[in-house]
């Protein structure tokens, strides 16, 4: 390989956005010509590495465009601290078949069970799916669609929610919710219903939720759509959080306590 050769290629890889290749290029022929390796092998090394660098970038674009707070994954979920959790039902949503058929998840239980760990490790495992993902709060979601329905681009946000094929609304009873409010999430609802797949946390039971949105008409329709193709995950188990209080040493647990 003449220097003008050699040049061109480095120059060429850049212009081509392979860095990769670029990068280990010299010390990987170097290598491989002493071995006198096949030059099909050579090339499916150096085009797999860059292929793996690629689909890396791709996944962390998509996480951080997915907007979660923090990055949770089944591997890290204690499933024996919460045996009211049936592991095959969660084992069956990583197929991401709900998503695939436009299904919802709605995730029951008090703070701290690790319903929004849930919620994000499905996320995740719909990017690495190839699939699209956005977390966002009942809260922040509200606010975005009360501004945009200010400036009159409701209709433009509820298009750009529906362009992906999951969104998480996390925390659903936290917060009070106004009549202004819970109308705009109902048209969110609406919009997306059997089109789109949503996970939803919140602790409050479906009996609260009338009271949650200020109105058991609009809450019965929301839930109507929310339930008609659904997997309910209810957890009944103690706070990871306390529990690592506890471990801690911070505070004593009276296991009699109920």
């Amino acid at each position: 390989m003449t220097h003008s050769n050699y040049e061109r290629l480095h120059v060429n890889l850049k212009k081509l956005k392979l860095e990769r290749i670029e990068e280990m290029l010299d010390n990987y022929l170097e290598t491989v010509l002493k071995e006198n390796k096949p030059v099909m092998e050579i090339l499916d090394h150096l085009v797999n590495e860059q292929y793996m660098v690629n689909q890396q970038n791709y996944l962390d674009t998509k996480m951080r465009l997915a907007l979660f707070p923090y990055k949770k994954v089944f591997d890290d979920f204690d499933f024996s601290f919460q045996p009211s959790i049936d592991k095959q039902v969660v084992e069956d949503l990583c197929t991401m078949r709900f998503i695939h058929n436009a299904e919802n998840v709605i995730l029951l239980g008090p703070p701290g069970v690790g319903k929004t760990h849930l919620a994000i490790a499905l996320g995740i495992e719909a990017i690495k799916a190839g699939l699209s993902a956005y977390f966002t709060t009942t809260h922040n979601l509200i606010k975005k669609l009360q501004n945009a329905n200010k400036n009159g681009k409701l209709e433009s946000r509820l298009r750009a929610l529906c362009r992906h094929k999951l969104v998480i609304v996390d925390e659903i009873g936290y917060l009070p919710i106004s009549e202004e409010e819970a109308n705009l999430f109902f048209q969110f609802v609406t919009r997306r219903y059997e089109r789109g797949s949503i996970i939803i946390t919140s602790n409050r039971s479906f009996g609260d939720w009338g009271k949650v949105f200020h109105d058991d008409v609009l809450a019965s329709a929301l839930l109507d759509r929310l339930l008609h193709h659904s997997t309910i995950i209810n957890i009944q188990g103690e706070s990871y959080r306390l529990k690592e209080k506890i471990e801690c040493g911070l505070f004593e647990h009276n296991k009699g306590e109920k």
